[in-house]
C-alpha cells in the first residue's frame, strides 16, 4: 500500500500538475492520474513525457477515474464507450492499471430488476474493453442510510453486494473501490474485510466519522480526517488490507471543512495536514 494524493478528494482546488507538485512536496508516495490531461500531453510529446512527470517527482501513479458517464442515458453511455478503448490503451502504456467509479445504491427511475440489468450490461461492456489492457475497475458502493432513504427504488449499497455485481459482470476485472466510510455506514464488520482477497480491492479511500452521531444518521459529505475521531478503526482496516496483500493507493477523502479552509490559504499546508493524518493511521496499523 502507498499513501496517495488526489487533491480534489481533500478539497484542494488545483490543476493536475500543481497536484503532482503538492504530492511530492508533502511527502506522498503517489498521486492520481488525470487521464484527460495525460492524453493531451501524450498526443503532443508522447507517453514518456507523462511518465517523466511522475518519475521526476519520485511519485507512483495512483489510479484514474473511469472517463465515461455509464450511469446516464444510452446516448451518453455509448458515446463514452466508443472513446474508452483509446484511453484504456494509453493508461496501459503509462503503466496505470487501476480505474474507479461509483455505483449508486438507489434510483428514482429504474426498479431494482431493471436497474440491475442495466448496470450489469454496461459494466460488462466496460470490463470487456479494459480487460485486454490489464486494467481493473474498482466500484464504490454508497453506504449511508441518509443518502438512499428518500429515493424511490433501492439498489446495491454494501461491500458484499458490490462484489456480487462484479461476479455477475463476469469479466474478472471488477472489484471494489473500498471506502472505509461506506464500509462503516453500511455496517459491515472487520470480519467481512478479512474475507476479502487482494484481487477484490482495486483502490482505497480512507477517512473518519464525526463523533456523537448514530451510524444511521451520518451524512455522506460530513466526514473527518483519517484517525481524527477514532470512530472508524482505520488502523485495523489498514492492517487487514496489508495482511491480504493489497498493494495499491490509499487516498484520504475526508470532506473536511478545516482542510478546505486551510487549502484556501495554503495548499501545501493542507496537503501536509492530510499526509500527517495518513502517517498517524499507518503507525496505528504498525506499518510505519
Amino acid at each position: 500500500m502507498f499513501k496517495n494524493l488526489n487533491p480534489g478528494a481533500v478539497g484542494i482546488r488545483c490543476g493536475w500538475l500543481e497536484g503532482l507538485d503538492l504530492a511530492a512536496q508533502a511527502g506522498f508516495v503517489g498521486a492520481d492520474l488525470n487521464l484527460g490531461e495525460a492524453k493531451k500531453l501524450a498526443d503532443d510529446r508522447g507517453a514518456d513525457a507523462v511518465r517523466a512527470l511522475y518519475a521526476d517527482r519520485g511519485l507512483q501513479m495512483g489510479g484514474w477515474g473511469l472517463p465515461l458517464g455509464w450511469r446516464g442515458d444510452d446516448a451518453e453511455f455509448y458515446a463514452g464507450l466508443a472513446r474508452l478503448p483509446e484511453l484504456s490503451k494509453l493508461a496501459a502504456e503509462l503503466g496505470c492499471h487501476r480505474t474507479m467509479s461509483v455505483c449508486l445504491g438507489w434510483s428514482d427511475d429504474l426498479p431494482r430488476a431493471k436497474h440491475w440489468h442495466q448496470v450489469i450490461h454496461r459494466l460488462r461492456c466496460i470490463g470487456e474493453i479494459l480487460q485486454p489492457d490489464g486494467h481493473r475497475l474498482g466500484l464504490e458502493f454508497i453506504g449511508p442510510h441518509t443518502a438512499r432513504k428518500d429515493h424511490k427504488y433501492g439498489f446495491v449499497y454494501t461491500m458484499d453486494g458490490m462484489l456480487a455485481v462484479g461476479l455477475a459482470v463476469g469479466t474478472g476485472n471488477i472489484g471494489l473501490l473500498f471506502d472505509v466510510w461506506h464500509w462503516y455506514t453500511c455496517q459491515s464488520t472487520l470480519a467481512d474485510v478479512r474475507r476479502l482477497t487482494a484481487e477484490d480491492v482495486v483502490y482505497v479511500h480512507i477517512n473518519d466519522a464525526p463523533a456523537g452521531i448514530d451510524v444511521l444518521d451520518q451524512m455522506d459529505l460530513s466526514r473527518c480526517l483519517p484517525g481524527e475521531m477514532g470512530i472508524i478503526p482505520n488502523g485495523e482496516l489498514l492492517q487487514i488490507l496489508d495482511d491480504i496483500g493489497f498493494d495499491g493507493p490509499v487516498t484520504a477523502e475526508p470532506f473536511s471543512q478545516k482542510v478546505r479552509d486551510l487549502a484556501a490559504e495554503d495548499q501545501l499546508a493542507a496537503a501536509k495536514m492530510v499526509k500527517a493524518s495518513l502517517d498517524k493511521v499507518w503507525a496505528e496499523a504498525g506499518l510505519a
